[in-house]
């Protein structure tokens, strides 16, 4: 393998050179560490959500298998292996057992390429040494990063339409065609807001994203990081996007038990149903890290003493349960939204405010860039913003105002 086909393929400078036994055991090794972090992380971020939500409500929650409950999850998967494993009648058999896997399988892969750790202080670009041999703590770095996110979380979604499609049934059908319109209205939202920071970075690696956002920031008081750096408005967009493309609470029409019986994966059981539910929160885990390396610098930190790797790990793992406590607070507070309701923010008010703001962005860099007056194209791009914004907001109401009138000519 060539130095320029590694590069392109991982972006890692361990494969930048000749591929030995070395370099393959230690890709292995980070391939099994990946693998073994994420499913204790999503089984743990199981338990903390059940204990964490049981308390907001004055509840015990689980507290019989292992000390606090904290073995409960894993009591469950077992229960859900020994289960029968139905097959409907009417089923499509392929399709129905191919599509937890399209589920399962884009959560690893997309955890695969999050830095959770490195040498960032003082300047470092996140290299380590494992073995005699340099490397970046993540399992992959392709350069299309970002493009590889969107497109992994676009691939969940046959998962979800495959297996509501497959089970021969109407209320999962109606379920999985609900899921997909939400995942696929939310997903040009959250591409807009994730050009937001491939714009102030320069980059579409995650790990270059963590070297642009370590070093320091305005004033050299606050850090570099893309929340600051665009202002904060695509970050908003982007958690609330990406808490639709979950599934999770507001959002969660899916599973809507009023309508739906249970959503698309009403006619699983067994392990398949156990994939689709270890998918949720592995996606949940994997969507607050991409939250903390697009925004908030990953795993880049101060290092007050000691290797900075080992601090890095820390201050990475301390973002990720900041944004798995916002999840869950989600769960336990807000009520679900209507369907109209999820459309309506989603197409009338997410898309374009994502579009409009990352266009006030690249104004904003085309001043830095040719030394324009910036408080004069700053000024022209926020009045323009907010005519924009006005003109939907009017064109919104005047849609709404026709839709009641029509209705009350109806009845």
């Amino acid at each position: 393998m060539s130095a320029a086909t590694a590069v392109v393929i991982a972006g890692d400078p361990l494969l930048s050179g000749e591929v030995d036994l070395a370099t393959i055991g230690i890709v292995l090794l980070k391939v099994l560490v990946t693998f073994v972090l994420l499913l204790v992380a999503t089984m743990l971020m199981v338990w903390f959500e059940r204990k964490l939500v049981s308390d907001m409500q004055n509840r015990i929650g689980p507290n019989r298998a292992g000390p606090f409950g904290i073995l409960q999850t894993l009591a469950d998967g077992i229960k859900l292996f020994f289960k029968e494993n139905l097959m409907p009648e009417r089923a499509e058999r392929r399709v129905y057992a191919l599509a937890p896997f399209l589920s399962f399988v884009p959560a690893f892969l997309l955890f695969a390429i999050i830095p959770i750790g490195g040498n960032f202080a003082d300047g470092g670009d996140g290299t380590v040494t494992i073995f005699g041999k340099e490397t970046y703590l993540q399992l992959a770095d392709p350069p299309i990063g970002i493009l590889f996110v969107l497109a992994m979380s676009s691939i969940a979604v046959y998962g979800v339409m495959l297996a509501g499609w497959s089970s021969g049934s109407k209320y999962p059908l109606l379920g999985s065609v609900r899921a997909s319109a939400q995942m696929v209205s939310y997903e040009a939202a959250m591409g807009l807001s994730a050009m937001a920071v491939v714009l102030v970075t320069g980059t579409l690696s995650t790990h270059n994203m963590v070297v642009e956002q370590a070093g320091p920031g305005l004033w050299g008081i606050l850090p570099n990081w893309a929340i600051l750096t665009t202002l904060a408005v695509p970050f908003v967009i982007f958690v609330i996007a990406g808490t639709a493309e979950l599934n999770r609470p507001p959002f969660d029409l899916v599973e809507a038990e009023q309508e739906l019986v249970a959503g698309f994966n009403t006619e699983y059981s067994s392990i398949r149903f156990a994939l689709f539910f270890l998918a949720e929160f592995m996606n949940t885990v994997t969507m607050s890290a991409i939250f903390v390396t697009l925004f908030l610098g990953g795993p880049a930190g101060p290092a007050p003493w000691g290797p900075a790797w080992v601090w890095s790990i820390g201050w990475f793992f301390v973002k990720l349960v900041c944004f798995l406590f916002m999840f869950v607070w989600f769960r336990a507070t807000l009520p679900r939204l209507r369907y109209d309701q999820l459309m309506h923010l989603g197409w009338k008010v997410l898309i374009p405010a994502s579009l409009g703001w990352l266009l006030m962005l690249g104004a904003i860099r085309l001043t830095l860039d040719n030394d324009w007056n910036p408080a004069l194209v700053g000024t022209i791009g926020l009045v323009l913003f907010l005519v924009f914004w006005a003109l939907l907001r009017g064109a919104n109401a005047s849609a709404a105002a026709r839709r009641e009138l029509d209705e009350e000519l109806t009845v």
